[in-house]
């Protein structure tokens, strides 16, 4: 009887521990969905996103730019351990206005152009994810940058200052915070 009891016991941390190797899988986007950091509705926000999901939390936290959430990964400041990081393809997306709610491919599988001229949905400089290295070139070739993998992004391609309106570097981040605003309004009153 010890002997079976201890089988079951073995054979359930198993389990466990497979479990929570097992990457969570990535949620569609809906019109709930904020960015974690601007708390704004995702859906308003062109360009690719990210979800990140954390150990012991049952939804993830959703990213406005791809950009965001490898700057919250490379962050000390995490109260879970990261599960898993989606991005959009923006291959497959319908467009950069619209990446679409089901297109997540993971992070760490994923090739990403940094240096472009494109930029994110908080108008800060992105990292755009494809699946494919290929399609990824293809982008490059148009939009400038060059192609990485996520263990080849520098932390400073994510948490140095961004560029504003003027030209200049970002002064703080209450300045940057204040000209993405009123460059948000402008937009939507026009």
């Amino acid at each position: 009887m010890k002997p079976l009891l201890i089988l079951l016991a073995t054979l359930s941390l198993a389990a466990c521990k497979e479990e929570a190797a097992t990457p969570p899988p990535p949620v569609a986007l809906t019109a709930q969905a904020v960015g974690h950091y601007c708390q704004m509705d995702l859906l308003e926000h062109p360009g690719p996103k990210a979800q990140v999901h954390l150990d012991g939390l049952p939804d993830p936290l959703f990213f406005s730019q791809v950009r965001d959430a490898i700057a919250y990964q490379r962050m000390p400041e995490q109260s879970h351990a990261i599960r898993a990081i989606y991005v959009n393809d923006m291959a497959v997306a319908s467009s950069w206005e619209q990446p679409g709610p089901d297109n997540w491919i993971d992070a760490s599988t994923a090739y990403f152009v940094i240096g472009s001229d494109a930029t994110g949905g908080m108008d800060a400089p992105e990292l755009v994810p494809f699946l494919s290295r290929r399609n990824a070139e293809a982008f490059a070739a148009l939009r400038g940058g060059h192609v990485v993998t996520l263990a080849e992004v520098r932390d400073a391609d994510v948490l140095s200052a961004v560029p504003i309106a003027d030209g200049t570097d970002d002064h703080t981040d209450e300045d940057d915070f204040t000209a993405r605003l009123e460059r948000l309004s402008r937009e939507r009153q026009n």
